[in-house]
């Protein structure tokens, strides 16, 4: 139910069983690809960072919560295909949403947040798109590889495998996001990340100048942005 202001929160939209079978299909679907996890793992923790984001740079609890609610969406849209999937999500987003009382300046603001998440396309257009883009792209992380078998890596698990550590550390007073990363160099040399998400690090880096921030990588205690 929304809060006492009559507001719909992230856990109303966490509760949502049209929202809950969405996430479940998308991460099964993306498993059958040889995806990495994009379930309940991956979503919650997306909503976490994107809401304590803008929390620590002074934005208000609302647009935290919006960012909280976009960031547990924003793969909805992988139950019906990869493809943009961004889109998906923020038309599969509206009816939930609006069931659950949404207002309609809301309902918008996180549509769109939904439909600018991936990085071949995406523009940050608002505070919380940016936060929802900042918190996806940096859940890089081991545990979110499926198959344990190094002999079976592709090049994205293989970098995934290699990540022990990944977070994002957000600077209230000087403005800096800086993506910290652990990377097991045995497993994945350091140029592989940059192969491969080279053009995640440039949304990342658009996202936060939409924060009125900076971006910046470290890797391995190396800061290379």
């Amino acid at each position: 139910m929304p809060d006492a202001h009559g507001l719909v929160t992230l856990d109303d939209v966490q509760g949502h069983p049209a929202v809950l079978a969405y996430l479940e299909m998308g991460d099964a679907y993306l498993g059958s690809l040889g995806y990495t996890e994009h379930g309940l793992r991956h979503a919650s923790l997306t909503a976490h960072i994107a809401g304590n984001t803008l929390r620590r740079l002074g934005f208000s609890d609302r647009d935290a919560e919006l960012a909280s609610i976009a960031g547990f969406m924003h793969d909805i849209g992988n139950c019906i295909s990869r493809d943009f999937h961004g889109v998906s999500a923020a038309l599969l987003a509206k009816d939930p949403l609006v069931e659950l009382g949404i207002e309609p300046r809301e309902l918008a603001v996180v549509m769109n947040a939904l439909g600018n998440h991936e990085e071949e396309h995406g523009t940050p257009a608002t505070p919380v798109a940016a936060a929802a883009i900042l918190a996806d792209k940096a859940d890089v992380h081991h545990t979110r590889v499926r198959c344990q078998d190094p002999a079976q890596f592709d090049i994205h698990d293989r970098v995934n495998y290699a990540a022990k550590r990944s977070f994002l550390r957000v600077d209230s007073e000087t403005r800096v996001i800086t993506l910290e990363i652990d990377i097991d160099t045995a497993v994945s040399q350091v140029m592989e990340y940059f192969e491969i998400f080279l053009s995640r690090m440039q949304i990342s880096r658009k996202a936060a100048d939409a924060l009125d921030a900076t971006f910046s990588l470290v890797i391995n205690e190396t800061r290379l942005l």
